[in-house]
């Protein structure tokens, strides 16, 4: 039963938290500053979610040179600088995953 009330918790306040800007009055307006950080949103949140999955390793946080998912996605990162084309990390990310893998 608490497991059902919290994700309807966190479902209703979603819900609210999505609805918000588009129930607020015409005449009220954002902050300033707030208006600034919303298109920094989705790449802090994108952040926030693989972030741990790079960095974990078999429940510990591992930062060596040992951690394969770490190593290629450093290397999906740096492709999606260079290219900024979403094939092209997805690609070498995966390749380089398999060959960390490999390789260690």
């Amino acid at each position: 039963m608490t497991l059902w009330t919290a994700i309807l918790g966190m479902g209703l306040i979603t819900l609210a938290l999505r609805t918000s800007f588009l129930l607020l009055p015409a005449h009220l307006r954002l902050p300033a500053l707030l208006r600034r950080a919303l298109p920094f949103v989705p790449a802090a949140v994108l952040t926030a979610l693989w972030t741990p999955e790079l960095a974990v390793q078999k429940g510990v946080v591992s930062l060596s040179l040992h951690n394969e998912r770490l190593a290629a996605g450093l290397v999906a990162i740096v492709a999606a600088w260079r290219w900024r084309l979403t094939f092209a990390t997805i690609g070498s990310g995966l390749l380089a995953l398999h060959f960390f893998d490999w390789l260690l």
